[in-house]
Parts: structure tokens; C-alpha cells; sequence
């Protein structure tokens, strides 16, 4: 199969997915087949290895493996890391270490997320964590590339992600790719109507919070007591603050800032102490009380 035939099988296993993340979002569905996502794959990638199994993550090469390097683009469970221990591991081989720092989340998350943010025509939006530039283009194909800004915390990944944009935009607008710490925002663009995160937080910074419009939807993954990572999704008042529910089970990188433990009573968390479980005929119920 090409790169077109891949995309488009790669779409209709996502129909498939429980939820069908393309519902409702005949945009995205086009953005998703216009766009290829191969453009922004590194050459050499890691494939985590599949949890449970032994041995080192194999690494994907493009020119040693054309077929098998494509064929992972597209498949729509599997991220592709393209950065190991903030750039200590070199893409030169199979990597021992699973302490990823970078990655292209796989198809099925992106687009999840942006059914869950729901962007719209003419939305100025801020994304956390530009990577390789795939997901800002995905939204500047429904928002206008002017309205998207991208922020990445390392400068060389922020550089080689404008420079990937540039070559697919040719002439055209590019998202601005801003290299900084997306915990403080952009101030200068804001408000935004929309803010979406790849990075995974313990607490949603305030930053964001003060940046967003009224009405504005926030979209993140955030790290929980219960050994898994959760997608929050909330909407601003415009006053600071912002209400909202978790949709969905993920797995993120965490942004650099908050990848230090802290105690759960101290970023909103309750405790076991605060549950009630009450178990009856009609089955088990556990509250807060």
C-alpha cells in the first residue's frame, strides 16, 4: 500500500474504535486524509515495545525499511518516539531506555483529542508541546494556521517542527512555533478560544487558565492516583477558572515541569479516607462522602 491507501485503512479502523472519534467532525476526517502524516515522522523513530514483552525498543528506519517504517506511521494504537531522555539516547539503534521524552502521539489519540476540543472556524488556539508539528497542522486546516500557536520546550525540536511546517505550508501561512516553557502560555496571542496539551500535567497551570476565553474548552491529559493517565477536558469562565470531567483513559509524556512527585492532597486529589462504599442487592456504589 502507499501513503494514501495507508491513511485512509488507518481511518476507517479508527471508525471503528468505540466512541468513533470522527463523528460529528467531518473536518477532521478531511484533515486527517489531506495531511500526510508521514511528512512529520523523523526518519529514524523508536516503536515502544508492546507492554509485557522483554528487550529493547526497536528502532525504525526509513531508508533501511521504507515499507516497515510507513506501515508504523500509520498503524493507529502506536506512538512513535522520536526522543529517549531528553536527546541523551541517539536514534541509532534499538534503545534500552523507556524514558521517553518526545514522541508523534499515535492516530487514534490525535484525533481523539481534537474531537474532544472541538475547535471551530476562526478559533485562536494554543497548543502545549508542538513535537513534530503534525497536530498543529491538523488544526490550522480548521482554524487558519494564523490562529494556531504551538508551543515546544526544547528549541531544537521547536525549530525542526516550523521547519517541517514550512516545507508542507510552502507559500502558505504557517502556525507560529514558539520555543518556551508551555506551562506560562502565550500571553501575546491571547485569549484563546481553545487550549490543548500533549504534555501530561499533575495540575493544570494557571497560566492557562488566565489565557483562556470565556467559554474556552481546554483539552489535557493529566496524571491520576490510579496507575494510569486521564484526558480532563474543561471550559474556562474567563475569570481564571474553568469546570469540567475526565472523558477518557491515555498515556502521555509528562511536561518537564511537573515530572516531580507530589503528594496527591496537594493537586486537588482525595484520598481512600474520602470514599463511602456501600454494597447491597443492587450492587457496589463507592462515593465520595
Amino acid at each position: 500500500m502507499d501513503a494514501t491507501e495507508l491513511r485512509e485503512r488507518c481511518a476507517r479502523q479508527i471508525d471503528g474504535f468505540s466512541g468513533g472519534y470522527f463523528t460529528d467532525r467531518p473536518w477532521l476526517r478531511e484533515a486527517f486524509l489531506a495531511v500526510p502524516r508521514e511528512h512529520f515522522v523523523p526518519d529514524r523513530v523508536w516503536r515502544p515495545r508492546p507492554k509485557g514483552e522483554a528487550g529493547p525498543h526497536p528502532l525504525l528506519d526509513r531508508t533501511a525499511d521504507p515499507e516497515g517504517w510507513l506501515g508504523a506511521v500509520y498503524e493507529p494504537t502506536t506512538p512513535l518516539i522520536t526522543q529517549i531522555e531528553d536527546g541523551a539516547v541517539r536514534p541509532d539503534g534499538p534503545a534500552e531506555s523507556s524514558e521517553f521524552t518526545s514522541s508523534i502521539s499515535c492516530s487514534s489519540v490525535v484525533v481523539k483529542m481534537l474531537h474532544h476540543l472541538d475547535p471551530q472556524e476562526g478559533d485562536t488556539v494554543l497548543e502545549i508541546g508542538t513535537g513534530t508539528g503534525y497536530n498543529a497542522v491538523l488544526l490550522a486546516a480548521r482554524v487558519g494556521a494564523t490562529n494556531v500557536v504551538s508551543m515546544e520546550i526544547q528549541p531544537d525540536i521547536a525549530e525542526r517542527a516550523a521547519r517541517t511546517l514550512r516545507q508542507y505550508r510552502g507559500d502558505r501561512d504557517v502556525p507560529l512555533v514558539v520555543a518556551g516553557d508551555g506551562e506560562s502560555g502565550y500571553p501575546e496571542r491571547a485569549p484563546y478560544d481553545r487550549i490543548i496539551s500533549t504534555a501530561c500535567v499533575r495540575e493544570v497551570p494557571p497560566a492557562w487558565l488566565e489565557q483562556a476565553a470565556p467559554g474556552a474548552v481546554i483539552v489535557t491529559p493529566m496524571v491520576t492516583p490510579f496507575a494510569v493517565d486521564a484526558l480532563l477536558r474543561l471550559v474556562a469562565d474567563g475569570e481564571g477558572g474553568a469546570a469540567g470531567s475526565f472523558v477518557t483513559v491515555v498515556s502521555f509524556m509528562r511536561a518537564r515541569g511537573q515530572r516531580p512527585y507530589r503528594p496527591w492532597s496537594e493537586v486537588g486529589w482525595f484520598t481512600l479516607r474520602d470514599l463511602d462504599v456501600r454494597v447491597d442487592a443492587g450492587g457496589q456504589r463507592i462515593r465520595l462522602h
